[in-house]
C-alpha cells in the first residue's frame, strides 16, 4: 500500500490534462458494478511529454483503451492509488477505461455505496476516484452524459446531474435512464442515485419564464413530510432572483433525501442529496428550529448552484471561499425570510458553541491550511465562517476559473459590497 502523501499549498501546478467531455455508463448489479468512461483528453501545453496520471482506489481495471485501441501492460502503470499512462498521444485523444467496483461493500459512504436498498454517491473531496479512475481535482472541468442500467422492479428511480434526455426498457426486466449536465463541473459534483423511492412533484418559473420541475424524493413513508423542503427550495429559488439576480440554469431541480448519508447535504450540480433529518419535518414532531433549520439547509445546498458549482474551487485550499460565500447567503436569506437579529444570535452563539472549543482544540486550523493529508478531515465549522472580506477579494478569481460571466461575477461582487456590514 501507498502511504497516503502531505499535500502542500505551495505545490499547487496546473494540470497537464484537461478533459473535455465525459461519459460514464453505470450497469448497477447486486454483486458488483461495472463503470465505463469515455474521456475526450486535451494537453494543456501542446508538444508536452508528461505523463497522465490518473486517481483510482478500491477499484478493479478491466481494459483501458486510448482511441479505441486497447493498450499492453507496458503502456500504464497501475498501483494501488493511481493509474499512469507513460506517453499518451501528443494532440486529443478518447481514454476508454472500464472499471469494476463493489458499491455493496464500500462501507465509507464515499464514492458509489449502496445502502438501505439504494445506490448513492457522495463524492466530495475524493471519493469519485472509488469509481473510475480521473483526475480527482476541482479544477478538471468537464461535461458528463451518463447513463444508468439497473433492474427496474429493485431501482425504479434512476438519477442523475443535469436534464433527463431518454429512458426506457431493456430486456431482462431492466431499464435505463441517460442524463446529461450542458454545464462543465468538477468530478467531485457528480451524483448518482438508484432505488425504491417516490417523490412530492412541482414547478417553479424563473423569472425568464422557464418552467422548473422540482421533485424531492425519499422513500415512500416519508412523502408527507416534505411539504416544508419543497416550500424552502421554492423561496430560495426566487430570492436568488430577486437578491442576486441569479436565475436557475436547468430544466430539473431534484432533492434527494435518504438516512445513509455522512456528509449532511451535498450540493451536487441539480441532484442535491440530503440525510433525511435535514428534509422532513412534520408539525407533531418538528419544533421550529428545526423547520428554520430545514429552510437554511435547503436554502444554502441551492445556492451553491451557483456560488460553488458554476463557480468552483481552483484547488482544495480554496474551500472556505465557496463555502463562506455559500454561509453567508444562506444567512441572509434566513434573515429576510425571517428575523434578522434572532438569526444572527443563532449564528454568534453557534461560533461560540462549536467553532471556539474546536479552535482550542486538537482540530484548531487556518481559515486557509498549508497542508492536508486527507482533505476530509479539513470539514470542520472553520471553512464557513471565513471573513466576507476574503471573499470579495476572491470572488472574480473563482468566476475565472469556471468561465462565469465577468457581468454575473461584477453583480455578486456589487450586492456582496452592498451587505457587507452584516459581518460587522
Amino acid at each position: 500500500m501507498e502511504t497516503p502523501k502531505e499535500i502542500f499549498l505551495k505545490d499547487y501546478k496546473l494540470p497537464d490534462y484537461y478533459f473535455e467531455t465525459v461519459y460514464l455508463k453505470f450497469v448497477l448489479g447486486e454483486e458488483s458494478t461495472i463503470v465505463s468512461s469515455e474521456i475526450v483528453v486535451v494537453r494543456r501545453v501542446e508538444g508536452s511529454s508528461a505523463p497522465l496520471v490518473l486517481n483510482g482506489e478500491d477499484m478493479k481495471l478491466v481494459s483501458i483503451k486510448v482511441d479505441g485501441k486497447e493498450l499492453k501492460a507496458d503502456d500504464y502503470l497501475l498501483g494501488p492509488r493511481h493509474l499512469t499512462l507513460v506517453s499518451p498521444p501528443s494532440t486529443k485523444f478518447t481514454l476508454e477505461i472500464v472499471t469494476d467496483i463493489c458499491p455493496q461493500k464500500n462501507t465509507s459512504l464515499e464514492g458509489l455505496y449502496k445502502s438501505s436498498g439504494n445506490f448513492c454517491t457522495q463524492c466530495e473531496a475524493e471519493g469519485f476516484r472509488k469509481i473510475t479512475y480521473y483526475q480527482d481535482r476541482p479544477d478538471i472541468m468537464a461535461k458528463y452524459r451518463v447513463r444508468i442500467e439497473a433492474d427496474k422492479s429493485l431501482y425504479p428511480v434512476l438519477l442523475s446531474n443535469g436534464n433527463l434526455l431518454e429512458e426506457g426498457d431493456l430486456e431482462g426486466g431492466k431499464h435505463y435512464a441517460l442524463w446529461e449536465d450542458p454545464f462543465q463541473k468538477p468530478c467531485y459534483l457528480f451524483a448518482l442515485v438508484a432505488g425504491p423511492l417516490e417523490s412530492r412533484d412541482d414547478t417553479f418559473v424563473t423569472r425568464s419564464g422557464r418552467k422548473v420541475s422540482l421533485r424531492i424524493w425519499t422513500p415512500a413513508k416519508d412523502v408527507p413530510k416534505t411539504a416544508h423542503a419543497m416550500y424552502s427550495l421554492k423561496a430560495a429559488m426566487k430570492w436568488d432572483e430577486d437578491v442576486f439576480g441569479l436565475e436557475y440554469d436547468l430544466d430539473l431541480f431534484n432533492i434527494v433525501a435518504v438516512p445513509d448519508f455522512n456528509m449532511g447535504a451535498m450540493e451536487n450540480k441539480s441532484l442535491n442529496i440530503f440525510n433525511s433529518r435535514l428534509v422532513l419535518a412534520s408539525p407533531e414532531t418538528a419544533t421550529d428550529a428545526d423547520y428554520a433549520s430545514i429552510l437554511g439547509v435547503i436554502g444554502h445546498e441551492y445556492f451553491h448552484n451557483w456560488t460553488g458549482n458554476r463557480v468552483t474551487c481552483r484547488d482544495w485550499f480554496q474551500l472556505s471561499l465557496k463555502e463562506g460565500l455559500t454561509v453567508f447567503r444562506d444567512q441572509e436569506f434566513s434573515s429576510d425570510l425571517g428575523s434578522r437579529p434572532v438569526k444572527r444570535i443563532a449564528d454568534v452563539s453557534k461560533l461560540r458553541s462549536y467553532q471556539f472549543p474546536q479552535d482550542a482544540g486538537p482540530m484548531a486550523h487556518p481559515v486557509r491550511p498549508h497542508s492536508y493529508i486527507k482533505m476530509d478531515n479539513f470539514y470542520t465549522g472553520k471553512h464557513c465562517f471565513v471573513t466576507l472580506s476574503r471573499v470579495l477579494i476572491h470572488v472574480y478569481i473563482q468566476a475565472y476559473h469556471c468561465g462565469l460571466s465577468f457581468i454575473v461575477s461584477s453583480t455578486l461582487f456589487k450586492i456582496l459590497s452592498s451587505r457587507f456590514n452584516t459581518f460587522e
